[in-house]
């Protein structure tokens, strides 16, 4: 059976009733790693966590090694990765204490990060129109729903470069557009995950307004952290329903992903590159 695979604060594995087993350093072919991943078992199910930013929150968003924290993820034998994450919310109906699941994304990053795994000796095209796994993502809302939490589904979220935050004029242009939420990581996640053939949806807890609105126009990390501590037990809880609501098979699109989306004849493809991304694409280019 699949594992399933959690990225998010360095805490999340800290649930009442998980065992954890050992933490895992992986090398992969495209660097290192956010962090250890931290392998589990809830419930007869098995887990594979990852502090996204690391445990001491030292790499930066920019900074994140996403295609070696999806490799490490695969390679672990993950078939769904669950992204917990702090945002900020751009409607007034999305509340400070609340948790959104995103369905849609908008990359306002310009490519400042690595986003596919097929950038030298071979060319991949996913189908990419839904960037989440709409099965997964109807599941996190329902447990969401289900732990008694206010919960909103199908917003898009627009994922800025940071670290710094928006100015007021880039966060009236998002709410012009009809944004639903703001963060810093979920799409290079997302886009990496598809390509890799993993479910991924992303629960998110909104911890501030940007600085759209009248009464909150200041953001701090202050604010942020304050309200995302507030959220962690509520995550926590979301979590673990998460896990027992999983079928143990997927029959969603998201594990056949490169099926058709590798246009390079494996023939041309250097041997190198193959096996560089064997973990990835091995079954399509040999």
């Amino acid at each position: 059976m699949e594992k399933i695979g959690i990225i998010g604060g360095s805490g999340l594995y800290k649930l009442d009733g998980i065992k954890v087993k050992k933490e895992v350093a992986i090398i992969t072919p495209f660097g290192k790693p956010s962090d250890k991943f931290i392998l589990a078992e809830f419930e007869g199910k098995e887990v594979v966590f990852l502090p996204r930013h690391d445990k001491r929150h030292s790499i930066n968003p920019t900074e994140i090694n996403y295609r070696a924290n999806i490799y490490g993820m695969k390679k672990l034998g993950v078939g769904r990765i669950i992204s917990v994450t702090a945002c900020g919310s751009l409607k007034g109906e999305y509340k400070p204490l609340d948790f959104v699941v995103p369905t849609q994304f908008i990359d306002r990053t310009n490519q400042a990060r690595k986003q596919t795994f097929f950038d030298k000796g071979v060319v991949a095209h996913i189908s990419f129109a839904h960037p989440v796994c709409e099965d997964l993502a109807k599941i996190l809302y329902v447990s969401a729903e289900t732990k008694g939490v206010t919960a909103h589904y199908g917003a898009t979220y627009v994922n800025m470069e940071g670290p710094q935050f928006s100015t007021l004029a880039e966060s009236n242009l998002y709410r012009s557009w009809g944004m639903g939420i703001i963060g810093m990581t979920n799409m290079t996640e997302a886009r990496l995950a598809r390509e890799a053939e993993i479910c991924y949806s992303t629960l998110a807890a909104v911890t501030d307004y940007d600085c759209w609105h009248e009464a909150h126009e200041t953001v701090t990390v202050e604010m942020i952290i304050a309200n995302l501590c507030k959220n962690v037990e509520n995550s926590k809880e979301i979590i673990k329903e998460i896990i027992r609501q999983l079928p143990d098979k997927r029959t969603c699109s998201c594990k056949d992903a490169l099926k058709y989306a590798i246009v390079t004849d494996k023939k041309f493809i250097p041997k190198e590159i193959k096996t560089k991304l064997k973990v990835i694409a091995g079954k399509y280019i040999g």
